[in-house]
């Protein structure tokens, strides 16, 4: 079970009912003031029935806490058919008595004021259905119903004052709609001097494109948010998404994950930050959606959450293209780990765009997020506009840890530089990609241009795009400047034919070496076979001349003996 309410430290007299509805407690920095009324204003269509009936619907269902709707306008049964679009069972809450939904009809025609007519019966029928179920909300819809038939505007004014004043003795937290006035917040322009918390809803139509807005325009005893902020009425019921910047204190990741491109990853020196952000940036072919393509195969293969929102492409349309590039996105999608989300820009505002993209990454909880092309939102409102909506994207984006990657389309003839939107200065890493024209061929390259807290390469790259993927090729670079495609390949080739001539040449010579150094060898092997021949001979003749002095002794010895002579 949830806490019931939420004490503001800043305001330890102050507490909190909160809403349940997502953005809203977050914006109004707990929720609803406890025990007190709060109006709720507004057009026709920007939503006041359903915020008070999803205020009690989320109040019975998720904070235990008994609500009573009473409608001056609809009937029960109209309520339980339009909420049940929002997964809203009324008929369920009401049956365990955790709401009560009161219609009271209003014919102001049949009304015969008089100086004593008041609320009186309003309030003891309101009491009754309160502690019935002992309820803490109260919902009343729409108050400009219950004083129609007031012709005196002082017996108004003091039975508007009785009736807040009656729902704080209640002690219920109350949302009251009203009609907004055409100089004032509200019609009569008295409620919102009474009320503790004052909200403001619009349903504002801009270049035939409509955008609900909601602001807090007064909060007793509680700072709040004080921007407009943008929400949606949809399946799930409410959204509001805070739009202001977050303060520049998220968290950070020193872990790289991979661009889905081997030299790319390379280039960076290991991939991208996780939680960074990275633009793609380049006039129309480069590949800008292939590198995204890549990054988005890459997290999946990971086993990583991948949200694409495509302004040009549809989910099929993708999938076939980048199979031509051996990227199969359709695995991905049919396990979950991938999901699109394809529209044209033109289909919300901007507000209705950031409101939407926060709504699908709460609810889908990816770790990467693709958007492609930013460009395209340009249609929808103007650079300022669009800038601001994205900085507040990125801004949630890495509060989350999310990485987001990009694209953006730049325009022909303009500075290679420069971005339709101009965001370049508050992205992380920056991926430039254009042609190089030669020799009638236009083939792409890639540079990049900055990669915040990382040492990368500086060095452009070749981009080529072929049926076993994405590739990054040295480019060729000479006396006549940078070669790709073509004419990288013939100066290669010549390189090549160069090198291998010198290689010949070399070999050649080595060879000629070789062979003097063979010739030499023989040489002094025959001339020391012919020294140790000598030496041979010399040894021979010098044993001989020993062998025959021996003799020669023997003999003179032994003609002494004969001669009988003396020896000495």
């Amino acid at each position: 079970m949830k806490d019931v309410y939420l004490r503001i430290p800043e305001h330890e007299g102050l507490i909190k009912c909160p809403s349940g509805i997502r953005g809203f407690d977050e914006i109004t920095e707990g929720g609803l003031p406890a025990g007190r009324p709060t109006l709720v204003v507004g057009g026709p269509g920007c939503g006041k029935t359903m915020l008070a009936i999803e205020f009690l619907v989320r109040g019975a269902m998720e904070y235990n806490d008994p609500g009573v709707f009473l409608a001056f306008e609809e009937t029960p049964a109209d309520l339980a058919k339009n909420v049940a679009s929002l997964g809203f069972d009324l008929n369920s809450l009401i049956a365990q008595k955790k709401m009560v939904i009161d219609h009271i009809h209003i014919e102001p025609t049949e009304i015969e004021e008089t100086g004593e007519y008041d609320l009186e019966g309003l309030f003891i029928r309101l009491g009754h259905a309160i502690d019935s179920i002992g309820a803490k909300r109260v919902a009343l819809d729409t108050i400009e119903v219950l004083f129609s038939g007031f012709m005196d505007h002082t017996v108004l004014r003091a039975e508007l004052r009785r009736l807040f004043r009656w729902l704080k003795e209640k002690e219920v937290t109350a949302i009251i709609t009203g009609e907004a006035g055409e100089r004032t917040f509200s019609r009569y322009g008295l409620e919102e001097y009474v009320a503790d918390c004052v909200i403001a809803l619009d349903n504002r139509v801009v270049n035939q494109i409509a955008t609900r807005r909601l602001r807090i325009v007064k909060y007793r005893g509680s700072a709040h948010g004080m921007d407009e902020y943008p929400f949606l009425i949809d399946a799930d019921g409410f959204s509001v998404i805070p739009v202001t910047s977050l303060a520049l204190d998220h968290e950070v990741s020193s872990e790289r994950v991979s661009s889905g491109i081997a030299r790319l990853d390379t280039m960076l020196g290991g991939g991208y930050y996780r939680g960074s952000s990275i633009l793609v940036s380049g006039i129309a072919g480069t590949g800008k959606t292939s590198v995204a393509a890549s990054f988005a195969n890459a997290a999946c293969a990971r086993g990583e959450r991948c949200l694409y929102f495509a302004f040009e492409e549809s989910k099929g349309q993708m999938v076939r293209n980048m199979r031509s590039i051996s990227i199969d996105l359709g695995r991905w999608t049919e396990s979950g780990l991938l999901q699109f989300h394809a529209s044209r820009p033109t289909v919300y505002g901007l507000e209705m765009h950031l409101a939407m993209m926060h709504k699908l990454v709460s609810e889908f909880q990816p770790d990467v997020v693709v958007v492609d092309p930013i460009s395209n939102l340009i249609s929808v409102g103007s650079d300022l506009q669009v800038r601001s909506m994205l900085t507040r994207m990125i801004d949630f984006l890495k509060a989350n840890q999310i990485t987001a990657l990009f694209t953006d389309l730049t325009l022909g003839g303009a500075s290679i530089e420069s971005t339709e939107v101009r965001v370049s200065s508050i992205m992380d890493t920056w991926l430039l990609l254009g042609y190089v024209e030669e020799n009638a061929e236009r083939n792409r390259v890639l540079n990049l241009l900055k990669s915040r807290g990382m040492a990368h390469s500086n060095q452009m790259r070749e981009f080529v795009l072929s049926d076993d993927g994405i590739h990054l090729n040295d480019v060729y670079v000479g006396p006549e400047g940078v070669l790709t495609g073509a004419a990288r390949l013939t100066q290669e080739a010549k390189a090549n034919a160069a090198a291998l001539l010198r290689t010949q040449e070399l070999d050649a010579r080595t060879r000629a070496i070789q062979r003097r150094r063979e010739t030499l060898e023989a040489k002094i092997a025959a001339l020391r076979a012919e020294y140790e021949s000598e030496l041979d001979d010399l040894e021979t003749a010098i044993e001989q001349e020993r062998v025959q002095q021996e003799m020669l002794a023997e003999d003179r010895e032994a003609l002494a003996e004969h001669r009988r002579s003396d020896r000495r």
